[in-house]
């Protein structure tokens, strides 16, 4: 089984890499090649930054966008997005700007208001994670967040779990094969590596 680990230069690669191995993957494929994305039988994005850093060298790569969506969408491979790499699946997003998403799922990612001074922004830092509804990859834990932005205004029925930081914010959304996660599982220790080892084996 082949995992295709994008490499669009906005994710901190090596750190998912050693993650997913430690979950038990074989053969992790560090990649800028849509034709190694649209071959691999599963796929996870990243992302670190502001969403506008990361849409556009996504987009850069020539063919990227659309081999993704075709291993996705036509041939039904698992998809794993992290962090940046969850947002990007959303509408748009309002960091520096409004910028155009993949569209896969409904949704602004607009930044985390809070009128209480005491709560910070970023959420940064360990918080639980509580399922929204059943899904295969997702139990309820703690896990380590880091994120001035949220996904805002989807589909209810895409919420998977959420996450409560002066309210409730979205901590994971899904439908299908697809699944992103707000929080890092790479930095989630025992947490983090149960979800990746779950997304290894799932069936969707």
């Amino acid at each position: 089984m082949t995992i295709a680990l994008i490499d669009y230069g906005a994710g901190n690669l090596h750190s998912v890499h050693n993650a997913l191995r430690a979950a038990g993957a074989g053969d992790v494929v560090i990649t800028a090649d849509a034709e190694a994305v649209r071959g691999a039988d599963r796929i996870v994005l990243p992302g670190v930054g502001a969403f506008r850093a990361c849409i556009e060298p996504l987009r850069a790569i020539p063919g990227m966008v659309e081999a993704m969506h075709e291993a996705v969408f036509d041939a039904g491979r698992p998809f794993l997005g992290i962090c940046v790499g969850m947002q990007l699946l959303a509408e748009a997003g309002e960091e520096f700007g409004r910028h155009e998403g993949l569209g896969w799922l409904p949704g602004t990612v607009r930044l985390i208001e809070r009128d209480d001074p005491a709560i910070k922004v970023p959420h940064m830092g360990w918080n639980d994670v509580v399922p929204a509804r059943p899904h295969p990859l997702i139990e309820a834990g703690e896990a380590y967040f880091l994120h001035s932005y949220h996904v805002d205004g989807g589909d209810p029925a895409d919420i998977v779990a959420t996450t409560d930081h002066g309210g409730a914010l979205v901590a994971a959304i899904g439908r299908d094969n697809i699944l992103g996660v707000q929080f890092h599982p790479e930095k989630s220790q025992a947490y983090g590596l149960a979800t990746l080892a779950r997304f290894l084996d799932w069936k969707p």
